[in-house]
């Protein structure tokens, strides 16, 4: 295998007497996100080479090296799936071993929801090497034609004389064979794993316990810590009476740190008890006197004068101004909004001379490794970075700032240490999504058809990703998501862009900039079918006809969206009566969109709305199209928790401020939606191309337009602000 020194050492520790194969894999040239376009898939699944490694040794186990953080979206079952049907594996002898950052991992970064997307290809390729060889193996010791045999089940078979034999039995002769350059993949007829169901590898240790998340890293020595922050962002501490804390029994030290004052105990709630005890002084900078209104009125000033035109074609000014056309205008509010994970942020550190050692529940590996050892002024490969599981991630924790406080603390005192943030540290201070106001004008003609429409944004910028630099084209590039790229065919349409410096920390959030532009999007298509007396549907099969469009790097598939929303209300029965219910109104609304350019979704949402204005979902009819499907079982269950998350903001969840302060704390103020509040969900699969694409934010964006939608036909009252609020809708 042409095998260097270091090679031969990683294969032995991962597999001793091994067949071990190298990965092609899609690797981006940063291995954290800087810019917010670094959040979608990279488009070229072979644009650059790396050695990953998966091994089957002497027993027939199948090893593979995973190198995705797993947040609960399935990825340590979907990519062995993808891995064991290329090699013709036995399921049941596959197991997973995490990857940890360092040259033969340099992006482990977990974003875009192109996990599977991007390994796709790559593991196909080496499940296919070692099928190839061992098949090459088998044959050479029955000294027949390779052609004559076939992998089946974790083992080769030749039909012709009956033979057979388990893959770990061949594995010695396959190893001293060399790595074929091309190894023919099977056909997409002949799969047999992927696209049925299957259980997550990891679900019997999740269900007993035995799972390690964050929260259950246990060292040697280590101490919990607990960390007074600022309650107004940008603020800072100008003294601390830390006497009363060292005076409670268990606290070891107090020390400052650069997000604030640090209390180290022996126990996690001695800790907390200890940082409550701290009497602080603090300058809480400019942002004192801010509240909600504050940051309202700013994206409002902004439309005015920092509007950036990032698509135009035709005249839509003009067109909306024609007096044939009837005009409508309407402007969509999305609140801030928090992560609110349930695991809170939480790390665990060790720092000596010249060495760190981190167990961090990341979605970026990498830029934490780099972090703390410029930090350290070390070299990246003394800083060792364990990724256990993550008890949400939803984008939060592309940001490690949690991390490096761990390292910040277990460097001043000496000893490893686990920071752990309470409910109350992780809704205040998270990285938020952030507010924005749309504002949209459409016209329809005489005609019934849309003559115009003009889509302009205001929102902040991601902190996540650095200060915002209007020079910078990547700025502009591709936003805003969902007003960009809108599919819809219509003659004269115009989009402009509007983005401030963010007063406060921001970051991704589950589908980032699609669930409020979608929103407003969708609920809009509604308004101008209403007011050209169109169904909704039939309108937006009109706008979905005709050529696909190639809006920047995209192609828009107008055929698979009109595929999905036709899908959906057939399965919906659109356009048929809801049953009545004594004294409540009902009604029906549909939304769709396309992700990127690849994976498409269309929501039908059926809604019963009380006399008093409580709006409660009942059923949601989703038709999904993301190409080829892995694990059906892990899809259905991506595309439900994107349902309900999506379901949070429409009727439940924002973040508000006052005196510069985060006024929620925990699921009481902050209600995220609970069993009695989650509707039936349908789901219908459509399998387009032979590629996967994104499930984990795409099933997001056509929630809350869909609510609304349904709203407004229960009721006749339009939402243009989320989440919904039942004194708009009381009868």
């Amino acid at each position: 295998m042409n095998a260097t020194r270091r090679d031969m050492l990683r294969m032995g520790l991962l597999a001793g007497a091994a067949l071990v194969i190298p990965i092609r894999v899609d690797a981006l040239p940063a291995s954290t996100p800087r810019k917010k376009r670094d959040l979608k898939p990279a488009p070229d699944p072979e644009r650059f080479r790396h050695r990953q490694w998966i091994s089957i040794d002497a027993t027939g186990k199948v090893t593979l090296v995973v190198h995705k953080s797993e947040m609960g979206q399935g990825v340590r079952t979907s990519l062995p799936m993808i891995l064991a049907e290329e090699l013709e594996a036995d399921w049941t002898k596959v197991e997973v071993v995490q990857a940890e950052p360092g040259p033969d991992f340099p992006d482990m970064g977990t974003s875009g929801s192109d996990a599977v997307e991007s390994s796709w290809l790559p593991l196909r390729q080496a499940g296919a090497s070692a099928r190839v060889l061992l098949i090459e193996a088998a044959a050479r010791a029955w000294g027949v034609p390779a052609s004559s045999c076939r992998a089946e089940s974790g083992s080769v078979r030749h039909d012709a004389s009956g033979r057979g034999v388990p893959f770990g039995s061949l594995v010695a002769a396959a190893s001293r064979l060399p790595v074929p350059a091309e190894a023919p993949l099977k056909s997409p007829a002949d799969f047999r794993l992927i696209g049925s169901r299957v259980r997550r590898i990891d679900g019997p240790a999740i269900v007993a316990g035995a799972a390690v998340y964050g929260l259950d890293v246990r060292v040697p020595g280590m101490l919990r810590a607990a960390i007074a922050r600022c309650p107004v962002p940008g603020g800072r501490a100008v003294s601390c009476d830390a006497s009363a804390a060292k005076k409670i029994a268990g606290v070891r030290e107090v020390v400052e740190v650069p997000s604030g004052i640090a209390v180290v105990a022996e126990d996690t709630w001695t800790a907390f008890a200890g940082r409550d005890a701290l009497r602080i002084v603090w300058d809480e900078g400019g942002n004192a006197t801010h509240d909600t209104a504050t940051y309202w009125s700013r994206l409002e000033t902004a439309f005015e004068k920092d509007a950036h035109v990032t698509r135009s074609e035709g005249d839509a000014r003009g067109a909306l101004e024609d007096s044939g056309v009837k005009r409508i205008d309407a402007e969509y509010r999305f609140p801030f909004q928090a992560h609110a994970t349930v695991e809170t942020m939480n790390a665990t550190a060790v720092v000596s001379p010249g060495r760190a050692e981190i167990w961090a529940g990341t979605q970026s590996p990498n830029g934490l490794q780099a972090r703390v050892a410029k930090l350290l002024a070390i070299p990246a490969s003394s800083v060792r970075v364990h990724v256990p599981l993550l008890g949400g991630g939803f984008g939060r924790r592309i940001g490690y700032d949690y991390a490096i406080e761990a390292v910040e603390v277990a460097r001043a005192v000496g000893r490893p240490v686990q920071v752990v943030w309470s409910r109350q540290d992780d809704m205040r201070h998270d990285l938020y999504q952030p507010a924005s106001i749309t504002r949209l004008s459409g016209g329809v003609d005489a005609r019934g058809r849309v003559a115009g429409w003009w889509h302009r944004l205001s929102t902040f910028h991601l902190t996540l990703f650095g200060p915002l630099d209007v020079n910078d084209p990547d700025t502009w590039a591709d936003s805003p998501w969902g007003g960009l790229d809108n599919p819809y065919a219509i003659p004269a349409l115009r989009v402009e862009y509007a983005v401030q410096s963010s007063p406060v920390p921001t970051g991704a959030w589950r589908a980032v900039d699609y669930p409020p532009t979608v929103f407003a999007r969708e609920s809009f298509v509604d308004e101008l079918a209403f007011a050209a007396g169109r169904d909704p549907v039939d309108l937006r099969r009109e706008l979905l006809a005709g050529p696909n469009p190639t809006i920047g790097k995209r192609v828009i598939d107008r055929s698979r969206i009109l595929r999905v929303l036709d899908l959906a209300a057939e399965k919906s029965a659109w356009g048929s009566a809801l049953p009545a219910a004594s004294g409540q109104r009902r009604g029906r609304g549909i939304a769709c969109n396309i992700y990127h350019g690849r994976t498409v979704a269309a929501q039908v949402a059926e809604v019963t709305v009380s006399a008093d204005g409580r709006v409660k979902v009942d059923r949601i009819v989703c038709a999904f199209d993301c190409g080829r499907v892995i694990n059906r079982a892990g899809l259905e269950s991506q595309i439900e928790s994107g349902i309900i998350w999506g379901l949070a903001p429409s009727l439940f969840t924002r973040i508000t401020f006052r005196a510069g302060r985060v006024e929620q704390g925990t699921y009481r103020d902050f209600p995220v939606p609970r069993l009695p509040d989650s509707p039936r969900i349908e789901i219908h699969l459509v399998e387009g191309a032979d590629r996967p694409s994104g499930a984990g934010e795409q099933p997001v964006p056509p929630v809350a337009p869909a609510i609304a939608n349904a709203v407004f036909a229960a009721t006749g009252r339009r939402v243009r602000t989320l989440p919904i609020r039942p004194e708009d809708l009381i009868a």
